[in-house]
């Protein structure tokens, strides 16, 4: 090739150096992140899910902005992640996630299929809660009650097909009592009804019931964990009672179907830190829970284990959608 031409050809290719280099995608994240939580604002959820965002905002350079999108328990939130096709949309959500399918068995997605794991990042242990001045003083005074007035002992939960409602049912289930479930749209209506005296036991996780309790407007009765619970070793789990019932509520993070793996694979990194001692931690850990980061295959195991489940509780329990 002659110099001159040479000389040309390497100047075009330096002058097109800078404009290929723009055009190349810049690693994810490259603009804002949302993070939708498909329940009524104030949820439990919100705690672990808002500082995840303040985390990864920190971390990747562009904002993290949590969305509460409630509705038909979860699901309707969850759809509008999984219609999704920006990369830049998650969902942090329950546990309900596993039970929605079997309450609604029509709900319109797979959650197996559909949602790509990205970690569990928290467990935590629920309660039964009642008022100071309630007629039984523990678990067995409660299924005595139960026993002796079926139908007669109410319980709310913060929706229907919740792990609050479902902890309950499953407890109601294997301990063969009838009680009536009324169901709250989130658990702030739930806490509003239960301290005005409209049911008579408040099933809810421990971050919401603490402070009710500590603050002498609640007793609790059990925790629902399969083992007692370090921030109120007093309380026994209800599985001490009803052999079987032991359950923890637990939040987790997904991704819509076509999530980029690298995007995951970062998400994972950015997270991992937080397992070895953070506010978020601390918190949890006060609050009755753990923080666990699991990673996506420890999701993906989980979600496919409680599947069943809860198809066979929602079952024994004669659950239906409302």
């Amino acid at each position: 090739m002659p110099l001159a031409r040479r000389t040309t050809l390497a100047a075009a290719l330096a002058g097109a150096a800078p404009a290929l280099a723009f055009a190349q995608p810049r690693a994810w994240p490259n603009r804002p992140v949302r993070i939708v939580i498909p329940y009524a604002p104030g949820g439990p959820v919100e705690i672990p899910g808002r500082f995840i965002a303040e985390h990864l905002a920190a971390r990747l350079g562009q904002p993290f902005v949590v969305e509460t999108r409630p509705g038909a328990g979860g699901a309707l939130g969850t759809k509008q992640v999984i219609a999704a096709t920006d990369q830049h949309t998650l969902l942090m959500v329950t546990g309900a996630v596993a039970i929605q399918p079997a309450v609604q068995p029509d709900i319109g997605y797979d959650p197996v299929n559909e949602l790509v794991p990205i970690s569990v990042v928290s467990e935590s242990s629920m309660g039964f809660m009642v008022r100071p001045n309630a007629a039984f003083r523990d678990l067995a005074g409660l299924i005595a009650a139960a026993k002796a007035a079926p139908g007669r002992i109410t319980y709310g939960s913060s929706g229907n097909g919740t792990t609050t409602h479902m902890a309950a049912a499953l407890f109601g289930a294997r301990a063969g009592i009838a009680w009536q479930h009324v169901p709250y749209r989130g658990s702030g209506q739930l806490i509003s009804g239960f301290l005005a005296g409209d049911v008579d036991v408040m099933s809810g996780d421990l971050a919401t019931l603490l402070p009710h309790v500590r603050e002498g407007r609640g007793r609790l009765l059990g925790v629902t964990s399969p083992e007692r619970v370090p921030a109120v070793p007093d309380v026994p789990s209800i599985a001490e009672v009803v052999p079987g019932t032991g359950i923890t509520i637990w939040f987790a993070l997904f991704a819509p179907r076509g999530f980029p793996e690298e995007a995951v694979a970062r998400l994972g990194a950015e997270l991992a830190p937080l397992r070895g001692g953070s506010p978020l931690g601390e918190r949890m850990a006060a609050a009755g829970g753990r923080l666990l980061l699991t990673g996506p295959a420890e999701l993906s195991e989980r979600l496919r284990r409680e599947l069943p489940l809860w198809r066979q509780v929602v079952a024994d329990a004669g659950i239906r959608a409302e």
